[in-house]
């Protein structure tokens, strides 16, 4: 996931999620209202994240990352993956986009055998797929906008295959706009989780009109994000209809 500064409560306000104090270093952060609930996001950067302490704060979910391409998989996605589940957290595992390595179906495989299946317990998340570009890297990974679009339809498709769920997207609409070439037809299926930092959601990538989840900005040096609903929709996310 793209890395962002930190950002003040007084510069968030109070929107459409909970707000915090998120300025740096201030370990007495807390929850003050949630009308929607509030998530984090985790790599093997933050090994040592203290889930029940989150818990206790008003972390409602956390996706975690699994997978990259077909050669990396997350050393700390055990522990960060149950050390979530345990503390009572709705989780996810997402996989890190690598369209210049492999194709979409063979990420897809990698991402389900490596942590990132499903199953209909009302505490797991469909697998997301993270889509932005690498530094070193080409920005569109030197695919052009049709190459890209089926690499994203074969991932998608293939874990629907295997999961029975449509995998949700992560993006930013610079991303997505430049890469697909303004693709509308992955929104059909797949949930959009907008990576945007700021007080409010911004522009949507094409296809979607709003987003399910948000990228919004930094909570203890982690990626912190809110779900565009109630936590009861959320377990109907998890859940894939009704529990």
């Amino acid at each position: 996931m793209i890395r962002m500064r930190s950002v003040s409560a007084a510069a968030l306000g109070v929107s459409m999620a909970a707000w915090f104090a998120v300025t740096a270093g201030d370990a007495s952060a807390t929850v003050v209202a949630q009308p929607r609930p509030d998530g984090v996001d985790v790599s093997s950067y933050q090994s040592g994240f203290d889930w029940p302490a989150a818990a206790a704060q008003g972390i409602r979910f956390a996706y975690v990352k699994a997978t990259e391409g077909v050669g990396y998989r997350n050393p700390a996605f055990a522990a960060q993956y149950n050390g979530s589940y345990r503390a009572g957290m709705i989780r996810g595992a997402y996989h890190y986009a690598r369209p210049d390595s492999s194709g979409g179906r063979e990420q897809a495989d990698y991402f389900v055998r490596n942590g990132g299946g499903w199953s209909r317990d009302g505490l797991t998340l469909p697998g997301a797929l993270d889509l932005e570009n690498t530094t070193g890297h080409s920005f569109c990974y030197d695919k052009n906008a049709d190459g890209m679009r089926v690499w994203i339809h074969d991932f998608v498709d293939r874990y629907h295959e295997l999961t029975g769920r449509w995998a949700v997207i992560y993006t930013r609409p610079d991303w997505w706009d430049r890469c697909t070439g303004n693709d509308r037809s992955v929104a059909a299926n797949s949930p959009l989780w907008l990576a945007h930092p700021g007080a409010v959601p911004g522009p949507m990538p094409q296809g979607w009109g709003t987003y399910s989840f948000w990228q919004r900005g930094l909570w203890h040096g982690v990626d912190w994000n809110t779900w565009n609903g109630s936590y009861e929709q959320l377990t109907v996310m998890a859940c894939g209809g009704p529990c």
